[in-house]
């Protein structure tokens, strides 16, 4: 009998050892089995919208917003709330429980959504399969390494102080997920990983996005909703950005040193085998000739024209996908010129789908979890949907809290509801207008308000899987996203905690 029960305890301890975090698409599969059951519970109700006017940068711009008085709950022949309960599959392009994979893979536009950001996704993976194709960037890697032996570290503050910045004036975000795919290879050469990439290049854009003095996507839409001063408070949010750096600096360079020191103690080290499997066995003077040297020209030169594109000229989606395509087509060109590992025009057509195809899996992650968004009725002020009625009831329940708590509820509200709109813009066209009059009710300044949803929206774009250019980089990474959440739940409390300091601060302070 004793012996039969020490079995089952070793059996017992065998079984927890062996438990493994659910692969991201079953996560995905039962939040989106949640907002189904959501359906049969809560009725539906939409806004009407209005226009609104305000000065950015000295130029009038106007945009369709939420009105918030309009509310009211679709009703039933009864007269009653009405639910519109998701059934299990919807015939005719409808969106049915088992509709939502498909029906997220084909929504949006190519402005964004899922299909822009699918179809960017494989167009950028695309044109680096070409680019890791000549060989170059491992061997250039290998003399970085060489040349700055003892300096690894410098990278590291380097990339992440960059990143954010770009986060923080100009909204970078979507744009880390190229740039993941070179610096994933030299994260792995120096000894850190998958996940450290993913801090120092996405994460780090999203600091800067949060906590931006200037960020034309968020905070000057924001704000200009508000009906206060567009970029107003500038002073306050460059130390807000400074010191939410700072943190995410620290959280990282800590991170990495340990890695560095125990590689196994990785979350992501069983994923990270790709890339030590695919380095180059190339010695560290290993070719590099002027056909090297152009393609790193190249690559510079397409960001540097990206960047000012998407700083002047508001370059979105397609201009930024269209500029990598090309890109790759040049570096192709000159790979088979200078004969770089023995390019022809056939590999370079190769390479390039072979490129994409290692973008199919986070694709079909960042479709289904749009499907989550269709299930609750979809992103639309004007459209009844189960997301509308959230969002007034979250409002009703901030207008009877005291100041205080209705700032920082606030925040809490715009973080959970970053889960269903991430994109900034779109969120601050929903939010603010039921945020912006709720402010001045509850004794809150308008300026309060907009820090609460700036912080609230950004931050909460790290960890949730609904977010496309999260799960893009994750992907193009190889980090699974169970994993990506047993490390950044800390990091996350971190952040949310030290933004709910600075929102009750800044009310009593009077920031406004």
């Amino acid at each position: 009998m004793e012996q039969t029960s020490s079995i089952g305890k070793a059996q017992a301890v065998k079984n927890i050892s062996t438990w493994q975090m659910p692969d991201t698409l079953v996560i995905i599969f039962f939040v989106a089995l949640a907002a189904a059951v959501l359906t049969y519970f809560v009725p539906i109700g939409a806004f009407d919208t209005q226009e609104v006017n305000y000065l950015a940068d000295g130029v009038e711009k106007s945009r369709v917003v939420v009105d918030p008085s309009s509310f009211q709950y679709i009703l039933d022949e009864h007269g009653d709330p009405k639910l519109q309960p998701v059934a299990l599959f919807e015939g005719g392009g409808g969106a049915g429980f088992f509709n939502f994979a498909f029906e997220g893979l084909v929504s949006g536009s190519k402005w964004g959504s899922a299909i822009g950001v699918i179809m960017f996704m494989l167009v950028i993976g695309g044109s680096f399969g070409v680019v890791m194709a000549t060989g170059t960037i491992d061997n250039g890697i290998l003399r970085l390494i060489d040349k700055t032996r003892g300096n690894e570290m410098l990278f590291i503050p380097a990339i992440f102080s960059l990143f954010s910045l770009g986060g923080a004036v100009f909204g970078m975000g979507e744009e880390a997920i190229a740039f993941a795919i070179i610096i994933c290879p030299l994260m792995i050469r120096l000894g850190y990983d998958g996940i450290t990439t993913v801090m120092v290049t996405y994460v780090a854009t999203q600091i800067g996005f949060a906590s931006s003095w200037m960020n034309p996507f968020s905070v000057a839409i924001a704000q200009g909703i508000a009906g206060i001063p567009v970029l107003s408070g500038s002073g306050m949010r460059v130390i807000m950005w400074a010191g939410f750096t700072l943190m995410g600096l620290a959280f990282t360079m800590s991170y990495a040193k340990k890695i560095k020191q125990t590689p196994s103690l990785s979350l992501s080290y069983h994923s990270d085998a790709y890339f030590r499997d695919n380095q180059s066995k190339a010695s560290l003077d290993s070719r590099f000739n002027i056909g090297d040297i152009l393609v790193l020209l190249s690559i510079v030169a397409t960001v540097a024209w990206v960047i000012w594109g998407v700083v002047t000229q508001a370059w979105f989606i397609p201009e930024i996908a269209s500029q990598f395509f090309t890109m790759g087509i040049v570096i192709g060109s000159i790979g088979v010129i200078f004969k770089l590992n023995g390019m022809t025009i056939n590999k370079v057509a190769t390479s390039f789908k072979q490129g994409a195809g290692t973008m199919l899996e986070p694709a079909v992650l960042v479709g289904c979890a749009s499907g989550i968004l269709i299930l609750l009725g979809g992103g639309g002020p004007t459209e009844p949907s189960v997301l509308n009625s959230i969002l007034n009831s979250a409002g009703n329940v901030i207008g009877q809290l005291p100041n205080a708590l209705s700032a920082w509820f606030m925040l809490l509200f715009q973080s959970v509801f970053n889960f269903f709109v991430t994109s900034g813009s779109g969120q601050a066209a929903l939010t603010m207008p039921l945020m912006a009059p709720l402010a001045d009710i509850v004794g809150v300044t308008r300026q309060v308000a907009v820090l609460a949803f700036q912080l609230g929206d950004g931050f909460t774009n790290v960890l949730v899987p609904t977010s496309a250019s999260l799960m893009a980089t994750l992907g193009v990474c190889r980090v699974d996203w169970g994993d990506w959440l047993k490390f950044i739940w800390r990091f996350m409390l971190g952040l949310f905690v030290v933004s709910s300091l600075v929102v009750v601060g800044a009310h009593y302070l009077g920031f406004s």
